[in-house]
């Protein structure tokens, strides 16, 4: 990345945007990339092989290896473009493949840290033509606003009823060690058949009727750890105790999920912050982005501030196009709706509102998140701060090495769709497969 992409980078974000938050200890427009490694990951589509496919007879002798802890590189290293290109096209572990899904995408990794914080640079190659950065919207049918867009594995995408839209994302998943096995199998141990768009989909009655699950008022399944569930198949249903899964993050079993957004974190220039225990949960505090729908009045809370953007909504001709609005940025771009603004039929309005001033807590951790669409490609530039002690937190320490695993969702998709690495570690000062570099 040369420094006049750098100084166009910082200058898009705001000044009021570095001011909240925890501070960069070094101006990310400063690092001379150029001087910094890049490790090239081959992310794969996993279709829905989930924890419990690795265990069956159907894994062809790795259900073994699986069982005794063995790691997945052990067996399929070099294999992820044949795993990819062979699983995207579908069988018996895509029931829905999607026309023209690549099979593996390459991830272009770099690192480095000072004293007070971890710098990464990220870059990848995308499906469609454009910048996925368009989320659902709600649309005006004359009489009620209702959802409009859907992630293009959605049964109304497939059959036409709905248009294919979604935000593109960067995940990456973090642990210290004290989560048995995910240096050897990531992401495997949290996806699980039972969860959305994966095989025997857990249905809202079923939810309802976990005792654990039921009572935190949970109408889905979501990732989890396997150490979350009684048995070694680790079935979504078989869930331990609220007292025993307590005591897992108390003693640091769980793991890191901290995703940029192209919608609903990046035009903030932040990333979103939780973890995986027994779901997907996000960290204490408040995050960039909310529902833009009132429960009580079942009205969008804000649109579009004419005065500035030129529109107070949008219309399907619009998504997309240049000059038009994206984002519902609070006390930027968005104002309290206004029901007697004379709403017309096809009138449109995003799902989520944006504020980096509300994002609080340790949610709020990664306060510099920023990527450009060019070329083609995103390029991310995130900081994270080290040392956090937080309780829902992994931390980043220098003279220490983290397990991570990256995926990245892209071309109007979510959940299983995504492309995923096996793990692999980063380490600060230490040897590692990324080796971050020290700022001086």
């Amino acid at each position: 990345m040369n420094a006049r992409f750098l100084s166009s980078l910082m200058a898009a974000v705001p000044a009021a945007l570095l001011a909240a938050g925890p501070v960069a200890a070094a101006d990310p427009a400063s690092i001379d990339w150029s001087k910094v490694p890049a490790k090239t990951i081959k992310l794969f589509y996993p279709g829905q092989g989930s924890y419990q496919w690795l265990l069956s007879a159907e894994h062809k002798k790795g259900d073994k290896q699986v069982a005794a802890g063995k790691s997945c590189a052990s067996c399929h290293e070099g294999d992820e473009a044949d795993i990819g290109n062979k699983l995207v096209k579908g069988g018996p572990l895509e029931a829905t493949p999607v026309p023209g899904k690549p099979g593996t995408i390459d991830l272009a990794v770099q690192a480095a840290y000072d004293d007070k914080n971890a710098y990464f640079r990220f870059r990848w190659k995308t499906q469609n033509n454009a910048p996925g950065d368009i989320y659902p919207l709600y649309r005006f049918d004359g009489q009620a606003w209702k959802e409009y867009g859907q992630p293009v594995l959605d049964k109304e995408v497939r059959e036409g009823k709905q248009p294919g839209i979604y935000e593109d994302r960067l995940t990456l998943m973090i642990d210290d060690g004290k989560v048995p096995n995910f240096a050897g199998q990531g992401c495997w141990l949290t996806c699980h058949d039972g969860m959305r768009d994966m095989k025997n989909f857990a249905g809202k009655d079923q939810v309802a009727a976990n005792p654990l699950l039921g009572a935190q008022k949970r109408s889905d399944v979501r990732k989890y750890l396997t150490m979350t569930r009684i048995g070694e198949q680790a079935l979504w249903d078989k869930t331990k105790t609220a007292e025993e899964i307590a005591k897992l993050k108390a003693d640091g079993v769980f793991v890191d999920l901290i995703q940029w957004r192209a919608h609903r974190s990046n035009p903030v220039g932040m990333a979103d912050d939780g973890y995986v225990l027994e779901y997907r949960l996000f960290d204490a505090g408040k995050n960039m982005f909310g529902s833009n729908m009132n429960r009580e009045t079942k009205q969008p809370s804000y649109m579009f501030d004419a005065k500035k953007t030129g529109v107070k909504s949008l219309t399907k001709d619009d998504l997309g196009k240049s000059g038009k609005p994206k984002f519902l940025i609070k006390d930027e771009t968005a104002v309290p709706f206004d029901p007697n603004a004379g709403w017309k039929e096809g009138d449109m309005l995003p799902e989520v509102y944006l504020s980096r001033a509300e994002a609080t807590g340790s949610a709020a951790d990664n306060a510099y998140a920023k990527g450009q669409w060019a070329d083609g490609h995103w390029t991310v530039v995130w900081v994270r701060p080290l040392n956090l002690a937080n309780p829902d937190d992994k931390a980043l320490k220098a003279g220490g090495a983290v397990s991570v695993g990256f995926a990245v969702h892209d071309g109007n998709i979510t959940t299983r769709g995504h492309h995923v690495s096996f793990p692999v570690t980063l380490g600060f000062g230490v040897k590692a497969d990324i080796q971050a570099a020290k700022l001086n």
